[in-house]
C-alpha cells in the first residue's frame, strides 16, 4: 500500500490541532514541521472539503477540527487526502489472450481479486480502528505529557511570542 506524502503531513497536522487551544494558520503547521506551506495548504484543504477540519477566516483565523479527535479515525484522513478508491483494480485480465475465460463463465470474482480485495478491506478496517486521539494517546506515551502540551502553547503563541 503506497499512500502519498500528503497522507502523512494531514496526520500529523491532525494531531497538533488537538493541542491548540485556537485556529491555526496552514503557515504556523507548515513552520512547525518545516515542511513546504503551499504543499500543506493542499492537505488542509482536503481535510476541510472532507469535513474534518473548518478554517476560520481573519486575522486570528487558522484550521480546528470540526469533530472531537475520537471521531476521526486515520481512515477518514487517507480518504480525505488520496481518496477512497481501492488500493487493487481488477481488470478481468482472465478474460485476455488466446486461452481467455469467456465472460459469462467470470460470475465470480477472481482469486486474485477475491485475495486483494480482503486485503484492502483489512487494511482499511486496521487504519478505521484508530483515531487522532489515539495517535495523540501514543505521542504522550512516546514523548511524555508535555510535548503535546509544548506543541500548543508554540501554535497558539502571538507573533511577538513566536521565537524565530
Amino acid at each position: 500500500m503506497k499512500l502519498s506524502g500528503g497522507v502523512e503531513w494531514a496526520l500529523h497536522c491532525c494531531v497538533v490541532l488537538t493541542a491548540a487551544g485556537d485556529p491555526v494558520p496552514a503557515a504556523r503547521l507548515a513552520a512547525l514541521h518545516d515542511v513546504s506551506p503551499s504543499y500543506l495548504a493542499k492537505q488542509m484543504q482536503a481535510l476541510s472539503r472532507a469535513g474534518l477540519v473548518h478554517s476560520i477566516q481573519g486575522k486570528t483565523g487558522g484550521y480546528v477540527l470540526t469533530r472531537k479527535p475520537e471521531e476521526v479515525s486515520l481512515l477518514d484522513v487517507v480518504q480525505a487526502v488520496d481518496g477512497a478508491s481501492p488500493a487493487f483494480v481488477c481488470t478481468e485480465i482472465r478474460q485476455r489472450g488466446p486461452l481467455g475465460t469467456p465472460p459469462e463463465q467470470c460470475a465470480k470474482r477472481c482469486p486474485i481479486a477475491r485475495a486483494m480485495g480482503a486485503a484492502d478491506a483489512a487494511w482499511r478496517a486496521s487504519l478505521a480502528a484508530v483515531t487522532i486521539a489515539d495517535l495523540a494517546a501514543s505521542v504522550e506515551e512516546d514523548s511524555g505529557p508535555e510535548a503535546l502540551l509544548r506543541i500548543g502553547a508554540w501554535l497558539n503563541a502571538g507573533p511577538d511570542d513566536r521565537p524565530h
